[in-house]
């Protein structure tokens, strides 16, 4: 399985199970998919532990004293290891009227679309989050 989907699945999971985090396997990209995840706020921290792991801890909006809400509604892998989509900075739109988020692999290394637009990059279109 790729890592990226993987680790999108154990996000997606974890969320709809109602955990609080969840952890996994290490990787430089996976660290920094996180840590735009976490600037973007939808996930409340990142963490290399000592036994390597990466952990997140989520984040849930309160909607009544019983019912949390996630803060991620949806992921979607858009570049898949059969198939991988390149896309130059002209041709990146927004995600969900700029609910959400793109996320790419660029020569400057992982980031946002807006991003990516203002800094006049393209690159691998990895995922959409909102």
């Amino acid at each position: 399985m790729d890592k990226i989907s993987e680790m999108l699945t154990k996000i997606r999971n974890a969320q709809m199970a109602g955990q609080k985090e969840t952890v996994i396997r290490p990787s430089k990209l996976r660290f920094a998919l996180a840590e735009i995840l976490k600037k973007e706020g939808f996930i409340e921290a990142v963490s290399m532990e000592k036994e390597g792991l990466i952990k997140i801890t989520l984040k849930y909006y309160q909607a009544s004293k019983t019912r949390k809400i996630p803060a991620i509604t949806g992921l979607r892998k858009i570049s898949k290891s059969g198939q991988r989509i390149y896309i130059k900075n002209k041709d990146i739109k927004d995600v969900k009227n700029n609910y959400g988020t793109a996320i790419l692999s660029t020569s400057k290394g992982v980031m946002t679309g807006s991003e990516s637009r203002k800094l006049g990059l393209g690159g691998e279109y990895i995922c959409e989050v909102w």
